[in-house]
């Protein structure tokens, strides 16, 4: 299994941010990419999970194999941690919570709900959302913020495991996760649309 990307062109609003993005991921590898603020990491990310259009190019994944984390934590404010895990994972069609709840060690915090939740706390519940998904190809936008040193390394810790079981990551993040040989980066500055690119949203009417 492979996500593969050609040449792809994606837009926010009629604004051209990235033209000619490919890359390939397989089984057990994870891709980080990086590149400065407004560049158009989160738009590339949205657009290969599909909830975006994609201008031009292709995006070539399994169907209903990718889960997508952005800057929201996805929670329900008045459902406790357990419930919120298995809300997510009875949408899924998954089994058991607990390697959810292992993955960020809140045992503690299993019966308190989201809205109680500090903010580093209420990140390690949307990012453990994804071990109940059962997606093998997860997209990553800047998950860890809010995360202090020892739930960054939880979280490597949790992107190392899926790997080590053939699932996949694409990852927008400046921290190092410490996954060695297993991520590859890929600045995505060198597909940084040129300004003569920038689209018209007239032009169709022209």
């Amino acid at each position: 299994m492979t996500l593969t990307v050609s040449n792809l062109s994606v837009l926010r609003a009629s604004r051209h941010l990235l033209s000619g993005v490919g890359f390939e991921v397989s089984a057990g590898q994870a891709l980080i990419l990086r590149g400065p603020n407004g560049l158009g990491k989160t738009t590339l990310l949205r657009t290969i999970a599909g909830l975006q259009p994609v201008h031009e190019g292709q995006v070539d994944m399994p169907e209903e194999m990718a889960v997508y984390a952005g800057h929201l934590d996805g929670i329900k404010s008045t459902l406790t941690v357990r419930e919120n895990l298995q809300f997510w994972a009875s949408v899924f069609g998954t089994g058991s919570i607990d390697a959810a709840i292992a993955a960020f060690d809140m045992d503690h915090l299993i019966d308190r709900a989201g809205g109680m939740l500090s903010a580093g706390q209420k990140r390690r519940l949307g990012l453990a959302r994804l071990m109940v998904t059962g997606r093998p190809i997860w997209l990553l936008d800047e998950p860890t913020v809010s995360l202090d040193t020892v739930a960054v390394g939880q979280f490597g810790d949790m992107i190392a495991g899926h790997l080590d079981r053939g699932g996949m990551a694409v990852i927008a993040t400046h921290i190092d996760l410490g996954l060695g040989a297993r991520a590859e980066t890929l600045d995505l500055s060198q597909f940084k649309a040129a300004p003569e690119q920038q689209f018209n949203p007239n032009e169709a009417f022209l």
